[in-house]
């Protein structure tokens, strides 16, 4: 089974695209409707091509992985969880968080596996409480 890598990045929307299915975007204000709406859009490209234009990752049997920008993950988690527990798990500020978020600036890929090691470690935290 092909697993195909979507980038979903946040611009007061999700907006969602893949470097193996050119052409084909999709945009929703929620995580899970930018899943569904990705999907749908695959679908609806699908029917346009040509049998020979068809991108290979396409031919069988495929599943997508939601990749989350910074921007769009720290989004995701906005009123779930706060910058500031962020910025203590990571010794990265919040006010660069904001700015990670707003786009202003955008993270390094260590800085970005840092935030996702802290989100992973404050999960693991709160599966911890009995």
């Amino acid at each position: 089974m092909e697993t195909i890598k979507v980038l979903v990045d946040w611009l007061e929307n999700y907006g969602a695209v893949s470097d193996g299915i050119t052409g084909c975007v999709a945009t929703h204000k929620t995580f899970s409707g930018i899943q569904e709406a990705y999907k749908s859009a695959v679908v609806f490209h699908l029917e346009g091509l040509e049998t020979n234009e068809i991108p290979a990752c396409l031919l069988g049997e495929y599943s997508f992985e939601f990749e989350l920008t910074t921007r769009a993950l720290l989004h995701r988690l906005d009123g779930l969880l706060t910058r500031a527990a962020i910025a203590r798990e990571t010794g990265i500020n919040e006010k660069q968080l904001q700015h990670y978020m707003s786009g202003f600036r955008t993270a390094r890929p260590d800085k970005r596996d840092k935030i996702i090691k802290a989100i992973h470690h404050i999960g693991q935290e709160l599966l911890d409480v009995v």
